[in-house]
């Protein structure tokens, strides 16, 4: 099996869907006798039956690629093959020969036949289904798949326009050709481009415009198509000031410029098609916020003044006056971590994955891919959660019960008292102790040693000083926690300051370094005796 090619600029061309070129003269029985021929024999089909007895006139392939439409006459027909299979996959004869054509299903389910006989003939998997007329005799014909209507045009200074979704005819575009010839439909922003019998080009917007809204000050209008845009225009500019795609390509349902309590407006715009609510800004096109519902379509929309109803969103505004305890339930719910996106299930990571030991599921139907990460039943999580780390409930418990120890211990009333400036990390921990007791202990207590005359003396003088660092001092409390007793220091009580810190410093320069060695071991053994 060889393939023919011809190179006649160099390039060569391969045929691979036929053998030798027979002239068109050949009569049928010279063709039958080529049967004998190894060349013809030998010949590359890549579609089997990719052929017409007369002659083929449109040609097209499906969305999916995986289907080729051909039409052709004497008799009119249709040939669908399926690329797949390489052959012929069914074919159809009509009553009058096929003009044009087009594919309106992403596989070979549905297509329309412009004919000769003015007939508009609707096809679906089982053959044909309805059939109408145009006025004129057509000779081209499109489809918009965002709006759903098929585009008619002939011998006619108009074109024709039939919406599949109604099941009716819509009112024609005008056109300034006697006669339009051809039709194009963009693709990246939807045009209508006919070609006309004298050399006009005209190009035409099918979307139509489904809301207007004007905002507070009247020099600006946002308008909705049916392709889901929403324009703002300037009154006094033609062209628009920002263009929004809510990206469903569903119409426009309604739009609403918000504003503040005070009726000032905030320069936002609210536009709703049937699948969600879209606030953006009115001079950027910044999104502000998106409202879906969870179940059903929107068919409208209503802001309340100055407000954030129905749903109540704070940052477009306060509550009204007759539900403003949404205030509160707001403010509650911001201190609330915010709920898990299922109830039964938990999200975790690839990490996360691996350190429970639950690696060899990936793949299965216990876990279910999402972005990142995965979906994980929250009883599976509990189980492998429990086996890897038994403790962590026990962890968890104690943790919660200090924090809730903490939180009653900050919300006492505490007293800020003044502190001595000599050894008041003692005293803090002896008035600490004191306020601690029950009741019963606290009248029974003894006076308090900062006043008591017999401890007084340890408490301004600076030879009964306690030297917490000392090794005499760790030896006798060896449990003290000086963390905690900085502390107490710090949220119950307050330094006392005065002129004795500067008296006590003059005194101590004074002093000659025999007198303050002598002193320093008497102190020491003070302090020691006192405890």
């Amino acid at each position: 099996m060889s393939l023919r090619f011809a190179a006649p600029d160099g390039v060569k061309v391969y045929t691979v869907a036929g053998g030798k070129n027979l002239p068109t003269w050949v009569s049928d029985k010279k063709k039958r006798s080529l049967r004998k021929d190894e060349d013809y024999n030998r010949r590359v089909e890549l579609v089997q039956d990719f052929e017409f007895p007369a002659a083929c006139q449109r040609i097209k392939v499906s969305a999916d690629q995986q289907y080729i439409f051909a039409s052709g006459y004497h008799p009119p027909r249709v040939r669908v093959y399926d690329v797949n299979q390489l052959s012929l996959k069914f074919e159809r004869h009509l009553n009058a020969e096929i003009v044009d054509f087009q594919i309106l299903s992403e596989d070979y389910s549905k297509a329309v036949f412009l004919c000769d006989d003015r007939r508009l003939d609707f096809h679906a998997k089982f053959g044909s289904y309805h059939k109408t007329r145009v006025p004129r005799a057509g000779r081209c014909l499109t489809y918009s798949h965002p709006t759903a209507e098929l585009f008619v045009a002939g011998s006619a200074p108009e074109i024709w326009r039939l919406s599949l979704e109604e099941g009716r005819f819509m009112a024609p575009m005008p056109a300034a050709s006697p006669g339009v010839n051809a039709l194009g439909l963009s693709p990246a922003h939807g045009l209508l481009a006919a070609a006309g019998e004298e050399g006009l080009l005209e190009c035409y917007d099918p979307r139509g415009l489904t809301a207007l809204r004007f905002d507070d000050s009247g020099m600006h209008v946002a308008v909705g198509t049916s392709g889901g845009l929403v324009a703002v225009f300037d009154l006094r500019s033609q062209r628009p000031m920002v263009v929004k795609d809510h990206q469903y390509e569903s119409p426009i349902l309604d739009i609403k410029w918000p504003t503040t309590a005070a009726g000032r407006s905030r320069a936002l715009v609210a536009s709703a098609d049937r699948h969600i609510i879209k606030f953006w800004d009115a001079a950027s096109g910044e999104g502000f916020t998106n409202i879906e519902p969870k179940d059903g379509d929107i068919n409208d929309i209503c802001l309340w003044p100055g407000s954030g109803l129905a749903y109540f969103i704070p940052a477009l505004g306060p509550a009204p006056k007759w539900s403003s305890f949404l205030e509160s339930m707001t403010e509650e719910l911001e201190e609330r971590t915010a709920p898990a996106v299922y109830d039964d299930y938990r999200f975790i990571t690839r990490a996360e994955l691996d350190s429970l030991g639950l690696a060899n599921l990936v793949g299965t139907n216990m876990l279910k891919p999402y972005m990142h990460g995965f979906f994980l039943d929250n009883r599976l999580y509990n189980k492998a959660k429990n086996a890897v780390d038994p403790f962590a409930y026990e962890a968890y418990r104690a943790k919660r019960v200090a924090q809730k120890l903490e939180e009653e211990r900050k919300s006492r009333i505490s007293i800020i008292k003044k502190l001595p400036k000599v050894n008041a990390t003692t005293a803090a921990r002896l008035l600490g102790e004191e306020g601690e007791d029950g009741p019963k202990k606290r009248k029974a207590a003894l006076p308090n040693l900062l006043e008591d005359t017999r401890f007084k003396a340890m408490f301004e003088d600076t030879e009964f000083t306690i030297d917490e660092a000392s090794r005499d001092y760790k030896l006798l409390h060896p449990n003290a926690d000086p963390a905690k007793e900085r502390r107490l220091v710090r949220e119950h009580f307050e330094a006392v300051e005065g002129d004795g810190d500067a008296q006590s410093a003059s005194d101590t320069e004074g002093q000659d370094d025999d007198q303050t060695r002598a002193r320093k071991p008497a102190a020491r053994h003070r302090v020691s005796g006192v405890f």
